[in-house]
C-alpha cells in the first residue's frame, strides 16, 4: 500500500485545464444545520376527499349474462366514479381472470365444439359421482402405491400375451349382418382356442411392463374402433387373476390388472354417454327415459358379449368393470346386478382369489352406488364364511409347495379385507364396530379379521375401546398372525385419537410387554416406531427415554440399526413433533446415544438437519443452557464435518444457514467474555463453512457494540481490552475468507466498529488492510452461478469507504490524508475494464469527501473520537493539501473528458461525466472563484453539447440554482445561471 505523498498526488503544480483555464479548487463553507432546516418539507393540510391510495378497494365479481335486456347496462366496479382509474384493472380490459375462471367452472365458457363439450360434461359427471362418497373416504388410488411397494417377489413370473387376429378387419361392405356377428363370435373364440403366447421367466418389473403394454394396446385398439380386440385383452387380463402360482405377488398383480379393467369400464361408459349426448348433453341426474334406443342397444350388446364369456372369473370381473353402464338400461339395474355378482363369487374355489374379487366388487360398488350397503355387507359376511378354507389342506399344500409360511400368507389378505371393511365402515354408526367385535370373538378372535377391523374403523371408535381390543389381541392365536402386527394397527389408531386418560398407562404397558418380546429387529422397530407417537403425545420425557433405551437395546446387536434407518428417522421426527423444549429433549439420557445409531453419513446429516430445523423454528428465547449448547455444537459439528470437496454449493449453503441459526440463538447475557469464548470455539469448529465465519465476525462486532452501549461509550480498562480482543478476533478471521468482497466489507465494518469503540490503531489496521487487498479484486465474479463484472460492486464499496474516511483521524507518523492518498493510488493502479469510466467516477466521488474535510465542522463524527477537524483545526497547510489533491483529481477527470471527446461514440459518456462533475462543483465548490465558476459553465455546456443530457434533469437543476440565488450567501450564482442554457440534439 502506497501511503506516501507519491503516486497520484505527487503533482503539486497547477495543471492546464483541457477546457482552457487554470483553476483553484476551493470548497465553500457549509452550515449543515441551516441547510437541513432549509430542506425540510413544509407541513400542509391535504384533503383527499373520498379517495386515498391506501383505502381498501372494493371488488365486485361481474359475470357476463346471456340474453341481457336491451338497453340495460352492467356495472363492473363498485368504487366511486370520482376515483381515479386503477392501473392494474385497466390492463385487464374489463375482464378479471379470477372471475373468468369462476365463470368457466360454472359452465359460462364460450361455445366449444360438440365433441369437446360432450367430453367435458362426461368428465364432470364422473367426477361428481366419484365425489359422492366424500373427501373423508380414502380412495383406492392412495392404497395402490403402498400395495405395489409392499408385495414384491424375486420369483420368476409368466404371462399370456394376446396375439391379434386380422380376421374380420376386411369385411366387405355387402356382407350380411349375420356374417358380421358370426365373425365377431369367432374372434372371441380365438382367445379360448390358443391365440395367445406365453412369456416365461419374467422379473417383477418385466411383468409390470408387459401389463402396461396390454393397457396401451387396449387404448389403441379402442381408438382404432377394434372393440372386440379390446374386449379380448380385458378377458385375457382377467384370466391372469386366477393364477396364484407366485402367491406373494398376487396383491400387486391384482392392482396392475384392475387398472386395465378400470380403463375398459371407463371407455365403455364414455362411449355410451357420448351416444346419449347427441344432439344435447345428457343431464347429470339422467333417467332411463333420457337414453336413446341406439345407446341402449349398444349397452345391451356389451352385456351380451360379456355374458358369453365361458369362464367365471373373467366374466365376473369384466361385468363388474362396466357395472356403471346399468344406469343406461334400468333404474334398478345396479341394485339388482350387484347382489348377483356377489353371489357369483361363491363359485371361486381359491379363498385368496375370492377375497380380492369381493374387494373389487366393493370398490366398484362404492364408486357407482355407495348407498347400497346391503351388498357390501353380504360380501363381507360371505368372506367370513370362507375363513375356514384358509386353513384347509389344499391351501396348506399350496403354501408348502411355494415355501410360504402361514403368517406371510395371511398378510396377503390384508389389502382386500381392509378395503372391504373400509367400505362397510364408511360413515357407519359406532354400533357397527361393536357388532364387528362380537363377530371376531365368535370366530375365535381371528387375528386377520381383528387387524382389518382396527384399520378400517374411525380411530376415535377404536381408541374408545382400546382396552377391549388389547384383551382380544391377547386371546388371538399368534401362530397364524403375529400379535405385534395387531398392536401396530392399534397403535396407528391411538396415534390419531386419544383413549380415556385413565387407561393410557395401562395400554402402553400392555402393548410394550408384547413389543419388547419381538425377536426380529425389523418387526420390532416397525411396531415400536408406531407406539413412539402415542408415548410422546401422552407421557413425559421419562417414558420416552425408556422407549429409546429399549430401542437401542434391540437395534444395537449385530448392527441391526443399519437396516432400519427409515424407522429410526421416523422415531426422531415424532419426538421432535411433541418436544420443542430442547432443555428437556437433551436431558433425556438416551437421546444422544440414540443419534449415535445413525452411522451412515448421509442419514446422520439428514437427522441432524431435521433437529436443527425444529430448533430454529421453535426456540424462541436466546439460550445459554450448557446442555443445549454442548448437544447442538455436537450436532452442528456433525453437519459441518460432512462437507467435503464433492459437496454441492446448495448443500453447503443449507448447512451453513442451519448452523448460523443456532449461533444467533446463543447469548450469555452480560457475560461478554463467555460469548467471545464461544465464538472462538465455533470458529475452530466450523472453519470449512465461510458463511458461518462471516456470521461469527458479525456476532463479535455486535458484541463489541453491545459492550459500548452498556458502558455508554466510556470504556474502563477491562472493557477497552475486551473490545480490542473483539477487533483482534475479526482481524484474524477475515483473511481466511475466500470471497474478496466479503473480506472488503468486513474489514470496513470491523474498522467502523473499532473506531466507534475508540480503538484507533485497530481501526487504522482494518482500513489499511482493506486498501491493500483492492488490487486482488478480479474483473469478474460469480453471482448466483453467473459471471458478472465486479466493477459496480467495487465502486459501491469504494464509495462506502470514502464516507468512512471523513471521520478517520490521520496517523501522526504517516502524513496528511495518508489513507485517502493510499486509496486513490490503488484506484489509479487498478486494472479497470476497457472503455470504463469507473476510475473517473471514483475520482468524482472523492471530491465531496475532500470538500467535507475542509469544513470547520464535519457533517458527522464519532463520539469521543477526534477527527481531522479537531486535529488540524482548519490549519491552512491542511486546507492547502486538500486543495492540491482536489486540483489533481479534477485534472485527471478533465484529461479523461478530453480523451472521450476524440471519439464520437463516447460523446454520451463524456456528457454524463461532465454533468456529474458539474453537480459536484455546484454542491461543494466555491463558485465565487471566477475560474471555478467558468469551469462549471464549461462543464454544463459540454454535457449539453450533443443533446444526450436528460432535459427534465437539466430543468430541475436550473430551478435549483435559481432557488439557491435567493439565499443571502448565494447571490454570486446569479451571474452563472444566466450563462447556463439548455441545448438539444439537432
Amino acid at each position: 500500500m502506497d501511503v506516501s505523498q507519491e503516486g497520484l498526488a505527487e503533482s503539486n503544480e497547477h495543471k492546464r485545464s483541457p477546457l482552457g483555464h487554470h483553476f483553484d479548487m476551493r470548497s465553500h463553507g457549509r452550515n449543515y444545520d441551516t441547510e437541513l432546516q432549509r430542506c425540510r418539507l413544509e407541513a400542509a393540510l391535504v384533503d383527499f376527499g373520498d379517495y386515498h391510495p391506501l383505502k381498501p378497494i372494493m371488488v365486485t365479481d361481474t359475470k357476463t349474462r346471456r340474453g341481457t335486456r336491451k338497453g340495460s347496462t352492467s356495472s363492473s366496479s363498485s368504487s366511486s366514479s370520482s376515483a381515479p382509474p386503477d392501473p392494474l384493472s385497466s390492463m385487464l380490459d374489463g375482464t378479471d381472470p379470477l372471475s373468468m375462471f369462476a365463470a368457466a367452472s360454472a359452465g359460462e365458457t364460450p361455445a366449444m365444439s360438440h365433441s369437446s363439450s360432450t367430453g367435458d360434461l362426461g368428465r364432470r359427471k364422473r367426477e361428481k359421482e366419484e365425489e359422492a362418497v366424500g373427501p373423508d373416504f380414502e380412495p383406492w388410488s392412495l392404497k395402490r402405491g403402498e400395495i405395489l411397494a409392499r408385495f414384491t417377489t424375486t420369483e420368476k413370473l409368466s404371462i399370456n400375451l394376446f396375439m391379434g387376429s386380422d380376421r374380420g378387419k376386411a369385411t366387405s361392405q355387402g356382407s350380411a349382418v349375420s356374417e358380421k356377428v358370426r365373425t365377431r363370435l369367432e374372434e372371441l373364440d380365438d382367445l379360448e382356442e390358443g391365440s395367445q403366447r406365453e412369456l416365461l421367466n419374467l422379473s417383477q418389473q418385466d411383468y409390470a411392463n408387459r401389463i402396461e403394454e396390454l393397457n396401451q394396446s387396449l387404448k389403441e385398439a379402442w381408438s382404432s374402433d377394434q372393440k372386440v380386440k379390446a374386449l379380448k385383452i380385458v378377458i385375457q387380463c382377467s384370466k391372469l387373476l386366477s393364477d396364484n402360482s407366485v402367491i406373494q405377488f398376487y396383491p400387486s398383480k391384482f392392482v396392475l390388472i384392475t387398472d386395465i379393467l378400470d380403463t375398459f369400464g371407463r371407455l365403455v361408459y364414455d362411449r355410451i354417454w357420448t351416444m346419449c349426448s347427441d344432439p344435447r348433453p345428457l343431464p347429470d341426474n339422467f333417467t332411463v327415459e333420457d337414453v336413446n334406443d341406439t345407446a341402449k342397444e349398444t349397452c345391451l350388446n356389451w352385456f351380451y358379449k360379456i355374458a358369453s364369456i365361458r369362464e367365471l372369473l373373467p366374466r365376473l370381473y369384466v361385468e363388474a368393470a362396466i357395472l356403471k353402464c346399468n344406469r343406461f338400461l334400468n333404474k334398478s339395474g345396479i341394485q339388482e346386478t350387484l347382489p348377483r355378482l356377489t353371489a357369483m363369487v361363491r363359485g371361486i374355489g381359491d379363498p385368496l382369489v375370492a377375497a380380492y374379487a369381493r374387494a373389487y366388487l366393493c370398490r366398484v360398488g362404492m364408486e357407482v352406488a355407495p348407498h347400497l350397503k346391503d351388498s357390501l355387507n353380504r360380501n363381507f359376511f360371505d368372506l367370513l364364511g370362507t375363513f375356514r378354507q384358509i386353513s384347509s389342506e389344499n391351501v396348506r399344500a399350496q403354501l408348502v409347495l411355494q415355501r410360504v409360511e402361514m403368517p406371510e400368507y395371511l398378510t396377503l389378505y390384508s389389502p382386500a379385507i381392509s378395503w372391504i371393511l373400509q367400505c362397510i365402515a364408511y360413515r357407519a354408526p359406532e354400533s357397527l364396530l361393536t357388532e364387528m367385535m362380537e363377530r371376531c370373538k365368535k370366530l375365535g378372535n381371528n387375528a386377520l379379521l381383528l387387524n382389518s377391523v382396527m384399520r378400517a374403523f374411525r380411530p376415535e371408535f377404536v381408541a374408545a375401546r382400546a382396552t377391549d381390543f388389547i384383551g382380544m389381541i391377547k386371546d388371538c392365536d399368534e401362530a397364524g398372525f403375529p400379535k405385534h402386527l395387531l398392536f401396530g394397527s392399534l397403535g396407528r389408531s391411538l396415534a390419531s385419537a386419544d383413549p380415556p386418560e385413565s387407561e393410557r398407562l395401562t395400554i402402553l404397558n400392555e402393548a410394550w410387554k408384547v413389543i419388547t418380546k419381538v425377536r426380529s429387529p425389523q418387526d420390532y422397530i416397525n411396531c415400536a416406531e408406531i407406539w413412539v407417537e402415542f408415548t410422546c403425545r401422552h407421557f413425559t420425557k421419562r417414558e420416552v427415554n425408556t422407549i429409546l433405551a429399549d430401542i437401542i437395546k434391540h437395534m444395537t446387536p449385530d448392527r441391526a440399526f443399519e437396516d432400519a434407518y427409515p424407522q429410526l428417522q421416523s422415531v426422531i421426527r415424532k419426538i421432535l413433533t411433541y418436544f420443542h423444549d430442547f432443555s428437556i429433549l437433551f436431558s433425556m439420557e438416551r437421546f444422544l446415544p440414540f443419534l449415535d445409531m445413525f452411522q451412515k453419513d448421509s442419514v446422520r446429516v439428514e437427522v441432524c438437519k431435521s433437529i436443527m430445523e425444529v430448533f430454529i423454528k421453535h426456540q424462541v428465547e436466546l439460550t445459554r443452557d450448557p446442555v443445549i449448547l454442548n448437544a447442538m455444537l455436537h450436532i452442528c459439528k456433525t453437519m459441518h464435518d460432512s462437507v467435503n470437496a464433492l459437496t454441492l454449493e446448495d448443500e453447503k449453503r443449507s448447512l451453513a444457514l442451519l448452523i448460523i441459526g443456532f449461533i444467533r440463538m446463543v447469548s450469555f447475557g452480560r457475560d461478554f467474555e463467555q460469548q467471545l469464548s464461544f465464538c472462538v470455539e465455533a470458529r475452530a469448529t466450523f472453519c470449512n463453512l465461510e458463511p458461518v465465519l462471516v456470521q461469527l465476525i458479525h456476532t463479535v462486532n455486535q458484541l463489541a457494540m453491545e459492550t459500548r452501549r452498556v458502558m455508554r461509550g466510556n470504556h474502563s480498562r477491562k472493557t477497552a481490552a475486551f473490545v480490542r480482543a473483539c477487533a483482534a478476533y475479526s482481524f484474524i478471521t477475515i483473511p481466511s475468507l475466500s470471497s474478496i468482497f466479503s473480506r472488503l466489507s468486513l474489514y470496513l465494518l470491523s474498522g467502523q466498529v473499532a473506531l466507534a469503540n475508540q480503538c484507533l490503531s485497530q481501526a487504522d489496521a482494518f482500513l489499511k488492510a482493506a486498501v491493500s487487498i483492492l488490487p486482488e479484486v478480479p474483473r469478474s465474479i460469480s453471482v448466483e452461478g453467473k459471471l458478472r463484472s465486479s466493477e459496480s460492486f467495487l465502486v459501491d464499496f469504494i464509495n462506502s469507504f470514502l464516507a468512512t474516511l471523513l471521520v478517520i483521524p490521520d496517523h501522526p507518523e504517516h502524513g496528511v490524508l495518508y489513507l485517502v492518498r493510499g486509496l486513490l493510488n490503488m484506484v489509479q493502479d487498478y486494472t479497470w475494464e476497457d472503455n470504463s469510466d469507473a476510475k473517473v467516477r471514483v475520482y468524482i466521488s472523492a471530491l465531496p469527501l475532500l470538500a467535507a474535510m475542509s469544513q470547520e465542522t464535519y457533517l458527522y463524527s464519532i463520539p469521543k473520537v477526534d477527527s481531522n477537524e479537531t486535529l488540524y483545526g482548519g490549519d491552512p497547510k491542511f486546507l492547502s493539501e486538500i486543495n492540491k489533491l482536489c486540483e489533481t483529481l479534477i485534472g485527471q477527470i478533465l484529461d479523461h473528458l478530453k480523451t472521450l471527446g476524440r471519439d464520437e461514440q463516447s460523446t454520451r459518456r463524456q456528457g454524463a461525466l461532465a454533468f456529474s462533475l458539474f453537480g459536484v462543483l455546484l454542491a461543494h465548490g466555491d463558485l465565487r472563484n471566477n475560474k471555478l465558476s467558468q469551469l462549471a459553465v464549461n462543464l454544463w455546456n459540454l454535457s449539453h453539447k450533443h443533446g444526450y443530457c436528460e432535459t427534465r434533469t437539466s430543468v430541475r437543476t436550473l430551478e435549483f440554482i435559481k432557488h439557491q440565488t435567493q439565499q443571502p450567501d448565494m447571490t454570486h450564482l446569479s451571474d452563472m445561471v444566466q450563462r447556463l442554457t439548455l441545448q438539444s440534439r439537432t
